[in-house]
């Protein structure tokens, strides 16, 4: 096995291609667009940066971040100040990096569109711009709706989210996400080094874009932020089940899906590079090692299993409720009031604190997070009792 096909030239695929090539393999990658600007927000958090710091160190421009405010469905509003930076890319600056160090490497890189995969015989057959082209193994990494998929079954509408928004001519400084009451998702405004990504993303489902763009357009309306000189964007992501991400297949015996075709995607924050990133290098390296079978058991020990327990979490926050209010504004509220709960977000933000031990977390903090509330009250003069508890939590 040492001629490789890539269809995708993404962050999943190039990084993929760029350490298969190192390691002695032939890689042909095909991608339609090459380095286009994808709309998404660009975000590279801290664990991202750590693997591959050429992204935090190189001279390609980037913004750096080092705080978000949240807001909640009411307008209430906290600061979360993180202790690493956040280096957020424009998508043609990020696929333009990724694909030189692809080439660099020795990879061919293509820009055509590949219509047809065939691996039914013993070395896969492509056809891409008119012409087949053959390989022994394919990395599919063509994002959420490839039509290639060649053992597995393509994701269902109740495994994708619509996202759309504008890239707007502004800067800023922060991250700002608002949450909205009962809505499965949230909005987003990502300072890139010369324009902002302002968007929404919710569940995909009939009659959704009419009502995502109309709470898109009040965000923006309530933050000043103009749509004058912006350009819209639409696309959809993977947002899977429990149940998709336990049993979709991701490999067969000459084929794997890498990035968001394998659906990986943090189901709370919408993080999708740093996990596109992995899954790339962990195929490579798991072909490299001559074990491709390993590959997706090092996934799901990796992050896939911990985004099962995610999915649960990210349905109860958005659509809970929690002494009386939605749980979105009780999270608000208890970061504005507990230095402890307030660290507690800023590392399940920047993907420091994972799913699987952030239950036991919480209950360790739950008195000194408690008792720092109930500090903050009285420092401030406000009787607490069964009667206004929750009022005072405002």
């Amino acid at each position: 096995m040492r001629e490789i096909a890539i269809v995708g030239g993404g962050p999943a695929g190039a990084l993929c291609g760029e350490r298969l090539a190192s390691s002695g393999f032939q890689v042909s990658i095909f991608d339609e667009h090459l380095a286009w600007e994808k709309p998404c927000g660009g975000g590279l958090t801290h664990k991202a940066l750590v693997a591959y710091p050429f992204l935090l160190d190189g001279p390609h421009p980037k913004k750096l971040i080092r705080a978000c405010e949240l807001i909640s469905s009411g307008g209430r509003r906290a600061m979360l100040r993180l202790d690493h930076p956040i280096a957020i890319y424009s998508r043609a600056v990020l696929n333009g990096l990724l694909l030189d160090r692809a080439t660099a490497a020795g990879c061919r890189v293509e820009q055509s569109r590949v219509t047809q995969v065939d691996t039914s015989l013993a070395r896969i057959r492509l056809t891409a711009a008119g012409r087949e082209h053959s390989a022994d193994f394919v990395v599919l990494a063509a994002g959420a709706r490839n039509p290639l998929l060649p053992g597995t079954t393509p994701l269902k509408a109740a495994d994708l989210e619509q996202t759309m928004g504008y890239f707007v001519p502004r800067t800023a400084e922060s991250i700002t996400i608002k949450f909205l009451p009962k809505f499965e998702g949230y909005l987003w405004s990502f300072p890139r080094s010369d324009h902002l990504s302002v968007g929404i993303c919710g569940r995909l489902s009939s009659g959704a874009t009419l009502v995502m763009k109309n709470h898109l357009h009040r965000f923006m309306e309530e933050e000043n932020i103009s749509t004058s000189g912006a350009r819209f964007y639409s696309h959809v992501l993977p947002s899977p089940s429990p149940d998709t991400l336990r049993r979709r297949k991701v490999m067969g015996a000459n084929w794997a899906l890498v990035g968001d075709a394998a659906a990986w995607v943090d189901p709370l924050t919408g993080e999708g590079l740093h996990y596109a990133l992995r899954s790339g290098h962990l195929l490579a390296d798991s072909l490299a090692e001559g074990c491709p079978s390993e590959y997706p058991a090092r996934v799901r020990s990796e992050f896939a299993a911990d985004f099962e327990i995610g999915v649960r979490i990210a349905r109860r926050l958005f659509a809970g409720n929690f002494l009386g209010d939605a749980v979105t504004t009780r999270m608000i509220q208890f970061i504005r009031r507990s230095p402890t709960f307030c660290a507690l977000m800023r590392d399940l933000f920047s993907g420091s604190q994972d799913y699987r031990g952030l239950k036991r977390r919480l209950w360790s903090s739950l008195g000194l997070t408690c008792s720092e509330i109930l500090a903050s009250f009285l420092s401030a003069g406000v009787p607490v009792g069964p009667s206004n508890a929750s009022e005072t939590l405002r």
